[in-house]
Parts: C-alpha cells; sequence; structure tokens
C-alpha cells in the first residue's frame, strides 16, 4: 500500500495485545494499529458508533485481525455482523487464533474470514506471522474497493 493501512486488533487478551503490538514495533511498519478488546467494542468500531464516532481518528480499517474465543460477542458473531452490513462487508477479516479445531477453521470461512492463521508460541513465530501479514495483505494484494460510510 502507498498509504498507511488501519488495522483493527479484536483481542480480549492482554497478553496477546502486547505481543502483537510488539511485534507491529519490531517489523517497524508504519501502519496504524487500533485495538478493541471484545465484539461489541469492535462493532462499535467498526460501525463508527459511539466513542468511535470521529472517523478521523477511528477510521474504517483496511483489514481486521479478529480472536475467535472472546466472551460476551466471540468472534464468530462479529463475523457475522460484519459479512451482513453492507459497509463492512469487504473489509478483510484475518482470524488470528489459538485454536487449530477444525469446526472453527469451517466456520469462519463459510462465513466469509479471508483467513485463518494460528497463533504461534513463540514470540519469533508471531514475528514471522506478522511480516507475512504485512507482505501479503498490505503489500501484494490488491483491496477491494470500498464504498465510504
Amino acid at each position: 500500500m502507498s498509504r498507511v493501512a488501519h488495522i483493527l486488533l479484536v483481542e480480549d487478551s492482554r497478553m496477546d495485545i502486547e505481543l502483537t503490538l510488539n511485534a507491529f514495533r519490531e517489523h517497524r511498519l508504519g501502519n496504524t494499529l487500533h485495538v478493541t478488546t471484545n465484539g461489541n467494542d469492535a462493532m462499535d468500531y467498526l460501525l463508527g458508533e459511539g466513542r468511535y464516532g470521529d472517523r478521523g481518528a477511528f477510521p474504517l480499517p483496511d483489514l481486521v485481525l479478529l480472536d475467535l474465543k472472546m466472551p460476551v460477542m466471540d468472534g464468530f458473531e462479529v463475523l457475522r455482523r460484519i459479512k451482513a452490513t453492507p459497509i463492512l462487508k469487504r473489509v478483510p477479516i484475518i482470524i488470528l487464533s489459538s485454536s487449530k479445531d477444525e469446526g472453527d477453521r469451517v466456520m469462519t470461512y463459510d462465513t466469509g474470514a479471508n483467513s485463518y492463521l494460528v497463533k504461534p508460541v513463540s514470540f519469533a513465530g508471531f514475528l514471522e506471522v506478522v511480516g507475512r501479514i504485512e507482505t501479503y495483505w498490505l503489500t501484494l494484494n490488491v483491496p477491494p474497493p470500498f464504498t465510504e460510510i
């Protein structure tokens, strides 16, 4: 991408949030990483509602990194709502989960996820994943056109 990409990380684990932020810093990626810690906040962010109403401060993301196993509204429901919302359905969604369960993978792809990545256990492995996300999703991939809100 020739401009700064906005990435929304939807993750309830403080440790995984810090790991992701550190991996992005380590790669010196110039992208902006916004974080929400539950599905309700993620949907508010994506729809520009509530405290996320300022699209200048909280722009529609170019990419969403979505955890599946969260309390209240899990990642499956967030994914369903994103793909059912016309202004959001083209936003690429990468599932970033510790689950290796085949049923989870099937359900997310059937619901419209663009990719499914299993969180590596080591920081070195996580660094590699972040580098590949940057290379493919933010450099090589030609994103879909978006309709402005």
